[in-house]
């Protein structure tokens, strides 16, 4: 970056979770900066929780944080405003057709790309399924609308959870050229969290969680 500090989007400090005697999150602190992050970590390390941390949906017994110094305690609506994250878990979209799910999202983020999500639908060969409700799609059909909105968003600070999982080869080859693109950012941050970092994918940093 011609010798220039990258800016810090994503603050995070001093997490603490727990849940009943189990420590999840000891004094957690991290700089977010522009391009790609990777959380790493084996199962029940508290990868997909972190991500629900930064996301504000999910609070810790302490801890801090702030998007381009807008804090989640502050201004909790400002915050989400500037981080996409989608459970692949969720079910609240089931009765949603994806192109109305894509549609709820324009008002939220400022930044909305709606060029490039009609990249991101042929991309992923999506336009098949934009009209169907949720629950007539498959697994790897439903990760990758999450997969078009995160990117289609424009928000400061994109969160993803196993990007590859349940998709086909030519749709993780595509999801790994847009990470390639992302590492390069000069203002957004993406956060992964995955058992592997992507393949040929610069990282800014890796937050590791433990095996």
């Amino acid at each position: 970056m011609s010798g220039r500090i990258a800016p810090v989007v994503l603050h995070l400090e001093g997490l603490c979770l727990r849940y009943a005697q189990r420590v999840i999150f000891e004094q957690l602190s991290a700089k977010i900066h522009p391009g790609v992050t990777f959380v790493q970590g084996g199962d029940g390390r508290g990868k997909t929780t972190l991500l629900r941390v930064l996301a504000g949906e999910q609070r810790g017994q302490t801890g801090s944080l702030k998007v381009n110094g807008i804090s989640l305690g502050d201004q909790p609506q400002a915050y989400r405003g500037q981080v996409f994250w989608a459970d692949p878990s969720a079910t609240e979209w089931e009765q949603t057709t994806a192109l109305d799910y894509f549609k709820s999202l324009v008002p939220r983020y400022a930044q909305w790309d709606e060029l490039l999500l009609g990249e991101l639908v042929a991309g992923l060969s999506l336009a098949q399924h934009i009209e169907k409700p949720m629950y007539m799609l498959s697994t790897g059909s439903k990760r990758k609308v999450w997969l078009a909105a995160a990117f289609a968003s424009g928000a400061a600070v994109t969160l993803l959870d196993e990007p590859f999982a349940a998709l086909d080869k030519t749709s993780i080859g595509f999801v790994l050229e847009l990470l390639q693109d992302a590492a390069n950012h000069t203002t957004r941050a993406w956060v992964v969290a995955d058992y592997e970092a992507p393949a040929q994918v610069p990282l800014v940093a890796v937050i590791a969680l433990g095996d």
